[in-house]
């Protein structure tokens, strides 16, 4: 058998996990050739020179040879590592989620430049925006409509009829929003007149434009309501990030107690000081 060229290419990490005692399997991301999983050696060991190249959620050049069932890095240069996803929680949560939708939705070695490009984009603006939230709203519309599920905002997806604003529903399994009449016949949830207009701007709206909208909470759970359920139909199943985000907020919980218990310790022993 031939030996197979080494390839050569740019991809974002997307995801990690052990292999053996001291390597890695890396799951990327690339515009040419889709989704890759590929082994680093020795990345475990503190000497490692791969290891701060293929971190979770950065962009980097790879150089990949064949093994034996997957692919090995045999180099890898870091062309940008986005470090406040890393260092703040609500960036690193929602940049989390977009890789989890491109891993869930590629095939292994299938060249999808258009989402590659998307995916890059959208976590740079993540980045740097003060609306890490609705960057990744923002991110998930341009998702669906890359993935063939753009949702429908302009008439109901039952009777076809035209919609304004006010008292629509919406339904992920029929494909996007529904009219009062069909809503009121049971088709779908509840879609706010707030979230139905959020909705059409971000779709004709840049990601910064969309985070300079002010959207209060109840919006806020009600678009992620909504976009979840149109994420999990167009993947056919249940998405691992909400998993993640249940057990951010136990871990958040636990440590707000934490901080709390010590708070009080910290005054008891004031107190019994002035005493």
């Amino acid at each position: 058998m031939p030996r197979q060229r080494p390839i050569r290419t740019e991809a974002i990490v997307l995801r990690q996990r052990p292999l053996g005692d001291a390597d890695r399997i890396c799951v990327l991301f690339s515009p040419t050739r889709g989704r890759l999983e590929a082994v680093a050696k020795g990345v475990r060991r503190p000497l490692s020179k791969l290891s701060g190249h293929v971190q979770p959620l950065t962009c980097g050049r790879f150089g990949l040879a064949q093994g034996r069932s997957l692919h090995v890095i045999t180099e890898a240069v870091t062309v940008e590592s986005w470090p406040s996803l890393h260092d703040d929680v609500d960036r690193l949560t929602e940049a989390l989620a977009m890789a989890e939708l491109v891993d869930r939705s590629t095939d292994l070695d299938a060249a999808s430049g258009p989402l590659y490009q998307l995916l890059r984009h959208s976590l740079g603006e993540l980045a740097g925006t003060a609306s890490p939230r609705a960057a990744r709203w923002w991110f998930t519309l341009r998702f669906l409509d890359q993935q063939g599920y753009r949702p429908e905002l302009d008439a109901c997806v039952r009777c076809r009829a035209e919609v304004k604003p006010e008292g629509n529903g919406y339904s992920a399994a029929d494909g996007g929003v529904v009219c009062p009449t069909c809503q009121g016949a049971g088709v779908g949830l509840r879609l706010s007149s707030p979230a139905f207009r959020l909705l059409r701007y971000m779709r004709r709206s840049s990601c910064d434009a969309t985070a300079q909208v002010r959207v209060d909470a109840d919006t806020s759970a009600e678009l992620d309501r909504h976009l979840r359920l149109s994420m999990e139909q167009a993947l056919d199943g249940q998405l691992r990030s909400g998993g993640f985000l249940k057990s951010l907020e136990r871990a958040e919980a636990i440590g707000r107690s934490a901080a709390s218990a010590a708070a009080e310790r910290e005054r008891e022993e004031q107190d019994r000081a002035v005493v």
